[in-house]
């Protein structure tokens, strides 16, 4: 299974755009913005930043996704 751990983060207040690479293993709560400074913190609903303001949702997200999606259900 492939996971993805580059994901371009963009700053909800001021657009600032940057590419991180996000933790292999855990959510990110909270993300500094590196123009404004601002503190950023999830939507509601979400487990972490990337997951709100990223192109890719965070690899946990990913393994479940994937491990859901792959599940065959019997009826």
């Amino acid at each position: 299974m492939n996971v993805i751990l580059r994901s371009t983060i963009t700053c909800p207040d001021c657009g600032y755009v940057k590419e991180e690479t996000m933790p292999s293993d855990a959510c990110q709560y909270m993300y500094q913005c590196e123009n404004c400074k601002k503190l950023i913190k999830p939507k509601q609903g979400d487990c972490c930043v990337y997951c709100s303001y990223g192109s890719v949702k965070c690899p946990p997200i990913q393994i479940i996704s994937k491990n859901y999606k792959s599940k065959k259900f019997d009826n």
